[in-house]
């Protein structure tokens, strides 16, 4: 099995792992040094999320990543790449959150371009260490909205100051939205709406919402809640909703910190009043990106497998399932 087939390109170069400078500075150590001792598992995960996409950094283009992730969540992930890379594995490590990255990446895009009127919003809930407001061209006449705890908005926003600020860095470094706005709210809680339009969300304007890596860390109800939020203004506005689902096997893992899941999904979002729903898997055409080509693959054999079974009949382990769903609706919507 070659390189490609499990995702990485073939780069003599990769053994390297270069840190920035400005991760030695007194400011970001400081920074990093609160994530490591303040946050909780919950928060720190953004920083996982950001040294995925520094380390993929072949195919997603963020130059805020390593900054972001941290020279601790940098190095752990870099040691698993490695690993897998001697083992010559057949999933790489980071590579779901690599394709997932891109999917949320071109669907957002897509769902701007469905707009007759490019001028929209989006909204990215448990924002974390979202870069898009810094990265995204598609985003040039959009209103971005960040909603995520406090603690972790006011950390993000002074490691980006950082490295604005950072000769090194200013001459990449550009928001590329129109606007950024971040929100300080808890998505559990029941504020988090009247915060956002407090901010200046308008009700009535055509939203992107995206739940990225975050929906599978909320109990059943307040995902649920969160969802009918979403799903209620389509009634008002053209409305997109961009999320990941797992299914019940990824959550009932002994280690599993994840709790709400959805067997279902495409079923779950038509039944809170949207009128058209899409639903991918890893290794589905819109969901490769280059980086499934081995057929043997755990994701493009468990797509050969009906989404019903919940344990692989070759080996008996779980058949855990990441969804990609793309949702929408708008108030002339007939539902199918």
């Amino acid at each position: 099995m070659s390189e490609h087939e499990n995702g990485f390109p073939d780069n003599p170069h990769w053994q390297e792992l270069k840190l920035p400078q400005l991760l030695f500075t007194d400011t970001v150590r400081e920074l990093h040094s609160t994530i490591d001792n303040k946050w909780n598992s919950l928060q720190r995960s953004a920083c996982q999320t950001a040294a995925g996409r520094a380390l993929w950094k072949h195919v997603i283009n963020d130059p805020l990543a390593d900054l972001l992730a941290g020279e601790a969540y940098l190095t752990t992930v870099y040691e698993k790449i490695k690993k897998d890379r001697l083992n010559n594995a057949r999933e790489i490590s980071g590579v779901i959150l690599a394709i997932r990255t891109l999917w949320f990446d071109s669907q957002i895009e897509a769902a701007l371009n469905s707009f007759n009127d490019r001028e929209a919003q989006v909204v990215l809930l448990g924002a974390g260490m979202d870069t898009r407001a810094y990265r995204l061209g598609c985003l040039k006449d959009c209103d971005v909205f960040e909603v995520d705890f406090p603690e972790v908005l006011q950390v993000k926003a002074a490691l980006i100051q950082a490295a604005m600020e950072s000769r090194d860095e200013q001459q990449l470094l550009k928001m590329t939205a129109k606007s950024l706005t971040r929100v300080a709210a808890d998505i559990r809680e029941n504020d988090w709406l009247e915060k956002l339009q407090i901010s200046g969300f308008k009700p009535e304007k055509k939203t992107v919402w995206v739940l990225e890596g975050i929906i599978y860390y909320l109990s059943h109800t307040q995902a649920m809640q969160v969802l009918k939020i979403i799903a209620d203004k389509r009634t008002l506005v053209h409305t997109v909703l961009l999320a990941d689902f797992m299914n019940k096997s990824s959550t009932t893992l002994s280690n599993s910190t994840f709790i709400f899941y959805s067997d279902w999904p495409d079923h779950l979002l038509p039944s809170l009043g949207f009128s058209h729903v899409k639903l991918s898997q890893i290794g589905d055409p819109d969901a490769h990106f280059g980086l499934m080509h081995d057929p043997l693959n755990l994701f493009n054999k468990l797509r050969s497998l009906p989404r019903s079974i919940q344990t692989h009949p070759d080996d008996g382990t779980p058949c855990c399932r990441l969804y990609l769903v793309q949702a929408s609706g708008s108030p002339n919507q007939t539902i199918p």
